[in-house]
């Protein structure tokens, strides 16, 4: 038997087919119950889809199914049939699995969902707390404040509410100042349960062999090698640099017509998460590590295309750098990297 799983947030939509293709039932079955559908189909074949809670749902199935994670940028068959409900989704889903022709999404292991965990709660309270210290800069730059006010530091925050703003703009900027301290409070409490649990991240990327190798990059932090990892995964599933730079969504938009190739802009088809590091990680190569390896190919390119295209494309050849780094296991050796 073949299980075609269509996952939404609450229940899914349920395709079961035979050997010959046939359907064998289709039932709407709360996310809860899926355990005791798996139980009576218990050793067939499942596919389902990699949406945002497919790790609870794939770890529940595959106590008695062979469970396949189809990965959603690449269900071309899916997304463009003609009449698109979850029926046919489920059934799809099942056909493919019969086909043994599933495009598969990588499932992280428990150890890499934990690290993912950490960091990625931790990016996201820091990135919301920098979208309000944004607010208060072009806020003061609507009334011709210029001086160099840092919002997320405590002294920049007190000069600020000495500020004297006109309303309803004080207002604005006390409301904004508010949720920077929230979200300040916020990051702290979170580093003090990790803390509590003996596993900061500082502490779980230490313990690591692969970010210990990625710590010996120059601009690579606990934080960002704990990212890095949790991001990437294992190393092994890449059999060469180009695939990992395609999965970070590093690589260029190529396009050909006639004898004419033009390179644009990158894909942005993967990990967001791992581009944003990475590119945190040039930067501080760059511009405070002074890193030679990276920091000639910078300033080479900048001459050229510009500063920002320059930046992303020296975090794809430190991605280059960290996939020859974890598969021959060696530390930052620039000499000895093929770019």
């Amino acid at each position: 038997m073949y299980l075609g799983i269509d996952v939404h947030k609450r229940d899914a939509q349920v395709a079961v087919i035979d050997e010959a293709g046939e359907i064998v039932e289709e039932v709407r079955v709360a996310n809860a119950n899926l355990d005791d559908l798996a139980q009576r189909y218990a050793g067939a074949e499942a596919v389902i889809e990699a949406t945002t809670n497919y790790y609870h749902i794939h770890d529940m199935l595959s106590e008695h199914l062979d469970v396949t994670v189809a990965h959603p940028g690449k269900l071309s068959l899916i997304a463009n049939a003609d009449k698109k409900t979850d029926r046919v989704d489920a059934k799809e889903l099942a056909r493919m699995g019969r086909l043994n022709s599933v495009p598969e999404s990588y499932v992280p292991t428990d150890e890499i969902r934990e690290a993912r965990a950490l960091v990625r709660g931790r990016q996201k309270l820091v990135e919301n707390r920098t979208d309000y210290a944004n607010k208060i800069h072009g806020l003061l730059s609507e009334h011709g404040i210029t001086q160099e006010i840092k919002p997320l530091s405590v002294s920049g925050r007190e000069s600020l509410r000495d500020l004297s703003l006109p309303t309803p703009w004080d207002s604005l900027l006390e409301s904004y100042l508010e949720v920077i301290e929230t979200l300040t409070e916020e990051i702290e409490t979170l580093t003090e349960e990790i803390e509590s649990l003996e596993e900061t991240i500082e502490e779980r990327a230490g313990s690591l062999e692969e970010t210990q190798l990625l710590m010996t990059i120059p601009g690579v932090s606990y934080y960002s090698a704990l990212m890095i990892y949790g991001e990437v995964g294992e190393i092994e599933r890449f059999d060469r640099d180009k695939e990992v730079v395609s999965y970070a969504g590093l690589n260029p938009v190529i396009r050909k017509s006639g004898d004419s190739r033009i390179e644009g802009g990158i894909s942005k088809r993967g990990s967001r998460q791992l581009r944003w590091i990475l590119v945190q990680c040039a930067r501080t190569a760059v511009h405070t590590c002074k890193d030679a390896y990276l920091k000639r190919f910078y300033d080479r390119l900048a001459g050229k295309k510009g500063s920002q295209k320059a930046i992303v494309a020296t975090a794809r050849k430190l991605l280059v750098s960290i996939f020859h780094m974890l598969n021959r296991e060696e530390v930052y050796d620039p000499p000895g990297v093929s770019a």
